[in-house]
């Protein structure tokens, strides 16, 4: 996750950066710049959804599989995630709200100390079920909108998706939940994005998290819908131009983006030209931040149990909870994915091999298997130049 908003004012600095970290709790602004090994879990509770979106790296659909974690299991899970302290549990899908057993479980999180989030498609948040989603100790709300009406809804196979998303982020913000926007660029709704800054500037939406494509699940489909070279950089120049913009505003929307490491390089050769008294600050912060942070920082339990470096990876299960304990399977040091992915450096293939930046960032290693049928080649989608990923 490369936050613009942060990396390009001074929202973020490496003396806070430290100064958290020595306190031993990292303030969820700071997450994304933490050096502990705790993982964020994302969790798919569910592999079950109301919607059939094009791009879902779980292919979520209507009926929910049968081998899905006991709510008992997910009991002694939050317990083990508690006790190894992680700083995020996010509740994901399919739809999450479609579980029912959801609130007695988040709400056990929370109650254990884990700050719990939510990722929705949004069309099931009513009035009361947003007021639910804050009772029982979610700290954010994340919901999908990725364009405009028309778009949105075929993006999401469903007609009224939109109306129906937007609707419920409003009824979220009404109940006094922290809440954001995210946006999976693809060159279908790549011009919308004028449109969805209006409109979270509109809604008054605190956050705004642009996601690249990825090619897993449905999204492997779309792989010949990702964006050019050209469009990558133009789409960095737009939102580093955002930033600036809702700054000059009075706007204090944060601007992130996620799965594209390589938007944290061309950060920082963009902040040394431009803002040179920032420059030490965003390399050190990126540094701190490590680039892809699948097994490293980030981790996926699918709705089975089975333990993955990230949301997006499917190739090759860590390991299955509860047949092995959480906490064995992320600390295994015979891994030789996990331990491969912890020095990833030293793995990297092609462009990414060769990448002076290649700690800062290492590439999409799902993109890279989708397209070459190799975990460690360069990431397809680079947009950085031969000139830039040498000095």
């Amino acid at each position: 996750m490369i936050g613009f908003t942060k990396l390009l004012t001074n929202k973020a600095t490496v003396a806070a950066a430290m100064r958290a970290a020595e306190c031993g709790a990292v303030p969820p602004h700071l997450l994304q710049f933490s050096t502990v090994s705790r993982p964020v879990v994302v969790w798919n509770i569910t592999s079950r959804c109301n919607l059939r979106c094009r791009h879902c790296y779980l292919e979520a659909g209507d009926g929910a599989k049968r081998d899905e974690l006991t709510a008992a299991e997910g009991y002694e899970l939050i317990r083990e995630l508690a006790d190894m302290k992680i700083p995020v549990l996010l509740f994901s899908g399919g739809e999450p709200l479609l579980r029912p057993d959801l609130w007695e479980l988040a709400e056990f999180a929370a109650n254990q100390g884990i700050r719990i989030v939510l990722s929705t498609n949004g069309t099931l948040i009513t009035p009361a079920i947003a007021a639910r989603i804050r009772d029982c100790g979610f700290s954010y709300v994340g919901v999908s909108i990725d364009g405009g009406r028309q778009v949105h809804d075929d993006f999401r196979c469903l007609p009224g998706a939109f109306e129906k998303a937007l609707e419920g982020l409003r009824n979220a913000r009404e109940a006094g939940l922290n809440t954001g926007i995210r946006f999976t660029v693809n060159r279908d709704n790549y011009r919308e994005l004028p449109l969805v800054m209006d409109l979270i500037k509109r809604e008054g939406i605190p956050r705004f998290c642009l996601y690249h494509l990825v090619y897993a699940g449905r999204g492997r489909e779309l792989a010949n819908r990702d964006l050019t070279v050209e469009e990558k950089r133009e789409l960095v120049e737009y939102l580093i131009g955002q930033v600036e913009s809702l700054q000059k505003e009075g706007v204090p929307t944060e601007i992130l983006t996620t799965d594209h490491h390589a938007d944290g390089v061309f950060l920082y050769r963009w902040v040394k030209e431009n803002i040179p008294e920032r420059e030490q600050d965003v390399r050190r912060l990126l540094e701190m931040h490590g680039g892809c942070s699948a097994g490293v920082k980030m981790v996926n339990i699918d709705p089975a149990g089975n333990v993955y470096p990230c949301q997006f990876w499917r190739s090759g299960s860590l390991g299955k909870y509860p047949e092995r304990s959480f906490r064995e399977i992320w600390y295994d040091e015979s891994n030789a994915l996990l331990k491969a992915l912890r020095e990833k450096d030293k793995h990297l293939k092609g462009r990414c091999g060769l990448c002076n930046y290649k700690t800062l960032c290492g590439g999409c290693r799902i993109r890279a298997e989708a397209v070459s049928g190799d975990i460690w080649a360069e990431d397809p989608i680079c947009y950085l130049t031969e000139q830039e990923i040498s000095s």
